[in-house]
């Protein structure tokens, strides 16, 4: 059920990539300090949806909202500095700068020179600082690209498989992470951790195809996620 106050609302959107409809009819919300997973097999459009709310792609039809504004149609620039940020798979980084400069790119586009909160989740990003992004290892990437999307303090964070690939320390870390940061924002994580799914996860949307075949609550994801929907 839609609320007035949520922080991203989905509606109707239909979503192709060249001659192919990928996204078909999907509705969805979260609501404030939300912790919410998208989970299916490879191909099934989790991706193609955050890409379609943060602007990296455009929609044949729907819309999304966050807070009173229309995002669709809006360059990825626009819907971050309205509050939605995107981190993406790929894990990707400016290689030649370093992980300040990387961090100040960030400060540049969002306005916000408080550096604090990153260094309070991410610890190992202070000492890192001097070193070139492209000798970070895979978490330690994953650190910054989180640590850069929270500058500005959005509203709502779109992360896409957080864990991939990442040493078990890092997942618990980034664990502990995404429900601190639920405190303050809304998370949307596609995500193929189970145990990280049914651990911090309010609800649980099941994509299949391009299409939405159930949302999960609370208990459901814990007993249904795994058998059902993967």
């Amino acid at each position: 059920m839609l609320e007035p106050h949520d922080h991203l609302i989905v509606n109707n959107l239909n979503v192709s990539r060249g001659e192919a409809h990928v996204l078909f009819d999907i509705n969805m919300h979260l609501a404030p300090n939300e912790i919410v997973a998208c989970v299916g097999r490879n191909g099934a459009g989790k991706s193609t949806l955050l890409k379609s709310i943060s602007g990296f792609l455009q929609a044949d039809s729907g819309d999304v909202q966050s807070h009173g504004h229309v995002l669709t149609g809006l360059r990825p620039y626009e819907v971050a500095r309205l509050g939605v940020k995107y981190v993406p798979q790929d894990k990707r980084v400016f290689s030649d700068l370093t992980v300040r400069e990387n961090l100040e790119l960030g400060s540049y586009a969002s306005g916000d020179y408080d550096w604090d909160p990153v260094i309070t989740y991410f610890p190992k990003l202070q000492i890192l600082m001097d070193r070139k992004a492209g000798h970070l290892s895979g978490g330690e990437r994953q650190m910054l690209m989180i640590g850069r999307a929270i500058l500005g303090r959005p509203k709502v964070l779109l992360i896409d498989e957080p864990t991939e690939g990442l040493a078990p320390s890092i997942v618990t870390h980034l664990k502990y992470v995404f429900t601190e940061l639920s405190k303050s924002a809304s998370v949307l994580i596609v995500e193929q951790n189970l145990p990280l799914v049914c651990a911090i996860s309010k609800r649980v949307y099941a994509l299949k195809e391009g299409r939405f075949v159930a949302e999960l609550k609370d208990d459901q994801v814990r007993t249904d996620v795994c058998e059902h929907y993967l």
